[in-house]
This record gives C-alpha cells, sequence and structure tokens, in this order.
C-alpha cells in the first residue's frame, strides 16, 4: 500500500470510521473478549461460550524472507486471505510487529504501521476472527537502538517497555486482540559487556563477597574479586555449581524482561491477556548446548503471564525426515514431554507455533532432508495436535502459505500452497477445526514419565538426551501409533 492511501487511512481512523482505532468494523458487533476460564484451565468468550484457539501465523507468500507483512501490505489481498482462513476454520491469527513498521524510535510510534494494523484489525473483525500481536520485533529490519542486548541492556528494555504501553493504551478494550505476545521466542544471551556486569552485579546481590562465592562454587577458601568474575564457559560441565549459578542468572533476568513488559501492558489495559512465545529450548530435554537454553523457565514465568505459549518443531535426533514409525514416536515423545512440562505451571497452554514442512525436498540444511509429500506433512501436524491436546488448549500453524522464499521449513509448511492451492493440511486442518470448535478440552494429568531433572539438564546437555530415552522407553512407542 503507497504512502498517500495510508495517510488517507489514518486520517480516517483519527475520524473516527470504522476503519479502525477504537471501533468495531461497521454494522458488526464487537467479538466478545477472550478470557481465561474460571477453573484456569482454557478460554472462554465474555459470553461464556469456550473458545479453542485454533489458527496460524499470518505473512504472505512473495513479499521476502522474512516476510515484509507491513512494508508490502496488501489489503485487498489481506481481506481474500481472512475470507480463506475462515473458510479452513482459523478463529485466531498471530501476526508480527515490526521495528521498522511500527517503532524505529524510542518513545514514539509510527502513524503509518498503526494505520496498516487498524485495517488488518478491521479485517479480522469482518471474518470474527480474532487477532495475536507479537513483537516487537526485527522482520523488516533494527534501528539503532536495538542491535545490542535487546535482552539484558538497560536502554533496549526500557524503549520496549514504553513500547508495550503506548500499543496497549492505543488499544485499550479491543476485543478482537486476543492477547499480547511480548516477543518470538525469546533467549538470554550468553556473553557481551551488558551479561558480563550484569553477572557480577548478581554474585555480589546473591553472595555479597568473593570470599562467599568460592565457598558455593568449590567449598574452598578461594577467593574471587566481584566485578571481574568471568562468564562461565558455555560446555557441559556436570553438576557445576558456577554454571547452574549463571543460568539461574539468565532466569532472573529473563523474569525482569517479562515483568517489566507485562507491567507495562496491564498499567494501560489491565483487561488484556499477556504471554510469550517460548522456544522449545526454554524446556532443556534437548540443547543442542548449555548456551541454548532459553532461560525463559516455564515455572517462573507462568506467575507473570496470564496463559503460556511454547513452540515446537520435530528436531530430536536432528529432525524429522519422515522414514519410520519409530522416528516419529520418539519425535511425539519429546513433544509431549515438553508440553507436558509448561502444562505444570497450571496456566492454559497454547502450541503457538508448530508445524513441519511437506510438498516438496526443501532447501534448508544445505538441502540435506528429503522429499516430504503433503500427506506425510498432514499426518505429522493432525498427530502434534491430537498428542497434546489436553495439555494444550490451543494451536497456531507455522504459516498461512508456502514460503518459497525462505530459508527453513516455511518453504512446504503452509496450509495452502504459495499459489493459493488448498494441501493435504489445509484438508486435515479444517476438519481439526470443526472438531475443536466450542469444544471444552478436559485437562490431562501427564502420565507416569521420568520427572525432568532441570539442574542436571542446565549443566549437561547429554542429561537432557538420557531423559528423552527415559521419557521414550517408559511411554512405549505404541502409544503413539495410530
Amino acid at each position: 500500500m503507497n504512502r498517500p492511501v495510508v495517510l488517507v487511512l489514518l486520517a480516517l481512523c483519527c475520524g473516527g470510521c470504522a476503519w479502525g482505532g477504537t471501533l468495531s468494523s461497521a454494522g458488526k458487533a464487537p467479538l466478545p473478549k477472550i478470557q481465561i476460564r474460571s477453573d484456569g484451565q482454557g478460554f472462554v468468550t465474555a459470553k461464556g461460550k469456550p473458545f479453542v484457539p485454533f489458527g496460524l501465523t499470518y505473512f504472505r507468500s512473495g513479499t521476502g524472507w522474512a516476510p515484509q507483512v507491513w512494508k508490502k501490505f496488501d489489503a485487498d489481498a489481506t481481506r481474500r486471505d481472512f475470507v480463506r482462513m475462515k473458510e479452513l476454520g482459523v478463529n485466531c491469527v498471530r501476526v508480527f510487529i515490526s521495528y521498522g513498521s511500527f517503532y524505529p524510535e524510542p518513545g514514539k510510534l509510527e502513524p503509518e504501521g498503526l494505520a496498516k494494523f487498524d485495517v488488518f484489525l478491521k479485517l479480522a473483525e469482518e471474518q470474527g476472527i480474532y487477532v495475536h500481536p507479537t513483537g516487537p520485533d526485527h522482520w523488516e529490519g533494527s534501528p539503532e537502538w536495538a542491535r545490542g542486548d535487546r535482552m539484558a541492556d538497560e536502554r533496549a528494555l526500557a524503549a520496549t517497555e514504553t513500547f508495550w504501553r503506548l500499543f496497549a493504551a492505543r488499544y485499550q478494550g479491543r476485543s478482537v486482540i486476543f492477547g499480547y505476545d511480548l516477543r518470538n521466542e525469546p533467549e538470554m544471551g550468553w556473553d557481551g559487556p551488558v551479561m558480563l556486569k550484569r553477572w557480577n552485579d548478581w554474585l555480589r546481590s546473591t553472595y555479597a563477597t568473593g570470599e562467599r562465592v568460592g565457598q558455593a562454587w568449590a567449598g574452598t577458601n578461594q577467593t574471587f574479586e566481584l566485578g571481574s568474575v568471568p562468564i562461565p564457559q558455555a560446555k557441559d560441565a556436570p553438576g557445576s555449581r558456577e554454571l547452574l549459578d549463571y543460568q539461574r542468572f539468565r532466569e532472573d533476568l529473563a523474569d525482569e524482561w517479562t515483568r517489566r513488559q507485562v507491567a507495562a501492558i496491564k498499567a494501560a489495559d489491565p483487561q488484556a491477556l499477556v504471554t510469550v512465545g517460548l522456544i522449545q529450548w526454554s524446556v532443556p530435554s534437548l540443547l543442542p548446548g548449555v548456551r541454548h537454553y532459553a532461560g525463559f523457565r516455564p515455572e517462573r514465568q507462568a506467575k507473570l503471564l496470564d496463559f503460556m505459549e511454547i513452540h515446537f518443531y520435530p528436531l530430536n535426533r536432528g529432525a524429522y525426515e519422515y522414514r519410520n514409525d519409530e522416528e516419529e514416536a520418539r519425535n511425539l515423545a519429546y513433544l509431549q514431554g515438553v508440553v507436558g512440562e509448561v502444562a505444570r505451571t497450571g496456566k492454559p497452554v497454547v502450541v503457538a507455533e508448530y508445524g513441519w514442512y511437506g510438498g516438496g525436498k526443501p532447501r534448508f540444511d544445505g538441502g540435506k532432508h528429503p522429499f516430504a509429500s503433503e500427506e506425510q506433512q498432514a499426518r505429522w501436524c493432525r498427530k502434534l495436535v491430537e498428542t497434546t491436546a489436553g495439555p494444550a488448549v490451543g494451536w497456531l500453524n507455522w504459516g498461512l502459505y508456502d514460503q518459497p522464499e525462505a530459508t527453513d521449513p516455511s518453504e512446504f509448511s503452509g496450509l495452502l500452497t504459495a499459489d493459493g492451492k488448498l494441501k493435504a493440511w489445509g484438508r486435515e486442518f479444517q476438519q481439526l477445526a470443526r472438531r475443536y470448535r466450542g469444544k471444552r478440552i478436559a485437562s490431562r494429568t501427564p502420565m507416569s514419565t521420568p520427572v525432568l531433572d532441570w539442574d542436571a539438564c542446565l549443566t549437561s546437555a547429554a542429561a537432557g538426551n538420557r531423559f528423552r530415552e527415559q521419557y521414550y522407553q517408559a511411554l512405549q512407542p505404541a502409544h503413539f501409533r495410530p
């Protein structure tokens, strides 16, 4: 959409017409507000009807990689997409808010981006679909202020707090917004000058003296000089108190990051639901290395959030390549272990990003992965939903369309091909949407399975590998077969 058109829409919004602002679509009642169920185990509308978020993350093919959702925003194409999504059973659409279009300068929201988002909300309301804004993030580039440590640096953290306060205030009371997702797959960094300083501040606050640090870490009289204690090496050190302290320090920073942003949103809109889209490495049952633990520990984050979100892709033993039943079963066991750990928090859980490829031979990872049919993709995604129903009460697929420009599984992860043809997974998705629409999903308590030893996994990635094997053996492969 060109600049003059956007400015006209912005003027209309400011004039109070049906394009956005604080008004609903012309001639239609606002969507009922989504709330947490009284027993805390799911979602209901303000009218008391069960609600199962069942949808996807929205981006359009042909807009580059990463997709330029807002820089190449096309209202007519987006309207057609919403109609198509409604036909498929979508009731919730996750969309990324970008720095470039919404927040290039700290303390000031970008009017053109807001005008486009107003139109997006209107189009969603027309089809009775909720919107789940996620961000802000770097899909359309990062401004100077967001190019350093965006998680631990005070300047970036304060700027993001201000973004959420302004954004939530603008859309206060808009019931079309399902909830706010603070950020896509946040991870605390491992090193760098900001982390080094904050690490030493944490040690001073926790132990007071270098002598006590030495006693805690080694049980000796070794004394550390607070202010210059180095960051531990990011490698397996089973049982290391020093490494475990560093992981707990990262968890403390993650809690602060979440707490401050949630507070900013709630100050502007106390009724808004808030979550954060956790990467699956927030549950350390599979880590490439100890540094990959995200630091966002579900049981700690749950105290700050209204509901939980987890993302999942089948990466056990490298990646799921559709070769045999055991490979599928091991990834489903890995999935159940991850979602089960998040469900232990007692908050509703949405698998807010999932999927895998089908309908071609992908190029990511140097093209090493085999061809997969649409039917194979549909089977995996269906089993993911069915396996997690109970611990999870909502699901958002990764993408509407296949994305040929992508450099990851997004190339073939859609419900539709890049040119809009319905895929086997699209048909399966539509059937699942009908199955869960308006239903109250009964919670399921975890089966008798091994308990994840978090401390062991935070100091040794190998401990997670042992846990997954024990979990798989405890469930038995037959549990996952048709």
